[in-house]
């Protein structure tokens, strides 16, 4: 990066900002309130990026300008200073959080201008596996039981050892059906297929590849991750109509069959934040005991492939953290 600020600062600020969001909305888990409990991490997440000493744009947030009051694309956040491109979801699993699940994540990443795909939100297809296998090249146009077979070929793992992380869903059906059609074992789950990319290249996570259709912003954050961890993604934006493929040519989109990879979404020199709300197969969630807090981070930079976690004990008796 051209700022040593970006390199050095930068990262613990992240964290900060991250541990903070997930504070705010674990006081909610549980409770059955999808939107309080996103709306604690929003308030929280943007009235911390509002004290860093950044000039900060969002580029993926919780939606465009006229669907989100807060943490919209193109939202200006920060004192001033370096410019920044933000990609956020401050409650990554609302329903995760709110019905006690595991695997819901408070999530940053930042990059210099330029770093991240500039697309709206709507729905992408995802293939995504871990950075042991990340030169292996496939056509993602090709049928799902084609590709799996493929990665078993390639990783040298057995195909009835092979699984295959999907979103439950009514739309993957099919994709269900091939996956197992094949003698791959699929790991089901409700929520959270940014934690899910990510688990493809964490060790032990049992999960080999990630597919299936989800958000766009959560695409972008789960390359973000695998740029520092390692990992290969390719996506295709789905256009539902004609409005979102208008929305999409209106932020620079020119080819609605373009398969983006890995550094078409995550760009350059990336740094990626993220601190568990409920427990999960990457972090810990957000422990409470009297009036201490713990909470469990991990925070990566793609310049040095760098990854710390970090266990933060938080005095709530002395500090106005939950909101």
């Amino acid at each position: 990066m051209k700022y040593d600020y970006l390199d050095r600062n930068l990262a613990l600020e992240a964290v900060r900002v991250t541990e903070l969001a997930a504070l705010s909305s674990s006081m909610h888990m549980g409770r059955g309130n999808e939107k309080s409990a996103d709306q604690a991490a929003v308030n929280a997440m943007r009235q911390f990026l509002n004290n860093l000493s950044i000039s900060g744009t969002v580029v993926i947030g919780e939606g465009e300008r006229d669907e989100a009051p807060m943490l919209y694309i193109g939202e200006k956040v920060g004192k001033g200073g370096p410019k920044i491109d933000i990609a956020l979801d401050p409650l990554e699993g609302t329903t995760i959080t709110a019905e006690g699940g595991e695997n819901a994540l408070s999530v940053l990443a930042m990059g210099e201008e330029g770093s991240f795909l500039h697309c709206p939100d709507i729905y992408m297809q995802k293939i995504a596996y871990g950075k042991n296998y990340e030169d292996l090249s496939i056509d993602p146009n090709e049928p799902s039981a084609d590709i799996v077979r493929k990665f078993s070929k390639y990783s040298n793992i057995s195909i009835e050892n092979v699984v295959v992380c999907i979103l439950d869903r009514p739309r993957h059906r099919e994709l269900i059906k091939n996956v197992r059609s094949t003698g791959a074992r699929i790991k089901l789950i409700p929520d959270g297929d940014v934690s899910a990319v990510i688990a493809t290249s964490i060790e032990d996570s049992g999960i080999d590849i990630y597919m299936g259709t989800g958000g766009s912003p959560e695409g972008v954050l789960g390359a973000a991750a695998l740029r520092c961890l390692g990992g290969k993604i390719y996506t295709k934006l789905v256009f539902d109509n004609d409005e979102s493929l208008e929305r999409s040519k209106d932020m620079g989109i020119k080819d609605k069959d373009f398969i983006y990879q890995t550094n078409d979404l995550a760009k350059g020199d990336v740094m990626f934040s993220a601190t568990g709300v409920t427990d999960g197969t990457m972090l810990k969630g957000v422990y409470f005991k009297r009036n201490f807090a713990t909470t469990h981070s991990v925070v990566m930079r793609s310049k040095t492939s760098t990854v710390r976690y970090i266990k933060a004990n938080h005095n709530l008796s002395k500090k106005s953290i939950i909101q």
